[in-house]
């Protein structure tokens, strides 16, 4: 018997999202259920969606029209809105994907979240906090997919791509100089992919620490460990959290950057605690 998967409505605001990315926004919404409804929305006349235009037949996305009222401002986002409200109570999906940067969509999300859906962000890292903090999960699409093709290069690759880029042989008697930056394109590529944030960057961040703490906490047992699974549950019925956003793949590597906590695995499964807890007590 197939398992019901969970029904997923995916809305564009195309006028603030760049087209590249959307092969892995699909990617993500597919972890979590079947993206059925797929539409993008802008003013398609203008030059800037030309990108779009290109993908729309590929993905099966559905262009809505709509033409600017006033001049320097899209009316984009209401038309959003009101697809978004009219979705929720006809198809009623389980879970909304809405791409953007703008942050007039928090108080849909909030809406949407208190009607039972999920919703799913995806926007630049300029989004505004209250919009990434309203979502059920938020993902950067600058991090997006740029930490999975990191970790996947073999050094052996990188070391090969740097070799295949062409030199030209400096004439006799010509100096030496250093090569422009624009014929090594490659390299340029990897220093602009997002960091890894270290320990010391990770601890300076109050809100996570907070969150990854209160999480573990909350998930303990009675030997005071906590499963890596009920963490990961735990901080996602907090906020709005992916660890690729601080440049790591996984929860658990993360948690390892950060330093904080103690790391066992007991059998197929990993378990933390707090480091505080581990201290000994003062005589």
């Amino acid at each position: 018997m197939i398992e019901k998967q969970a029904r997923i409505a995916l809305l564009i605001d195309a006028d603030n999202s760049p087209a590249s990315k959307i092969d892995v926004i699909l990617a993500e919404l597919a972890k979590i259920g079947v993206t059925n409804i797929r539409r993008a929305y802008g003013n398609w006349k203008k030059d800037g969606l030309k990108g779009w235009e290109n993908v729309l037949h590929e993905y099966a996305i559905r262009p809505i029209q709509q033409f600017d009222y006033s001049k320097g401002k899209n009316a984009t986002d209401m038309v959003m809105v009101i697809d978004a409200m009219d979705l929720l109570y006809t198809d009623q999906p389980e879970a909304f994907g809405i791409v953007s940067s703008d942050a007039d969509f928090t108080p849909l999300v909030m809406h949407l979240k208190a009607k039972g859906a999920q919703v799913f962000g995806f926007g630049a890292k300029k989004t505004p906090s209250p919009f990434v903090n309203a979502c059920s999960r938020f993902l950067y699409l600058e991090n997006l997919g740029a930490a999975t093709r990191e970790a996947d290069e073999a050094p052996a690759e990188k070391t090969a791509k740097a070799k295949a880029v062409p030199r030209r042989k400096p004439r006799a008697g010509a100096k030496t100089e250093a090569p422009a930056a624009e014929a090594v394109p490659e390299v340029a590529a990897e220093a602009s992919a997002p960091l890894k944030q270290d320990s010391t960057a990770l601890k300076r961040d109050a809100r996570l620490v907070t969150l990854l703490r209160n999480a573990v906490e909350s998930a303990a047992g009675e030997d005071g460990w906590s499963s890596l699974g009920s963490v990961g549950q735990q901080i996602g019925n907090q906020a709005s959290f992916d660890p690729r956003n601080y440049g790591y793949r996984k929860l658990i590597d993360l948690i390892e950057a950060t330093q904080l906590f103690e790391l066992d695995r007991r059998g197929s499964q990993f378990v933390l605690r707090d480091k505080r807890q581990a201290r000994p007590a003062r005589a």
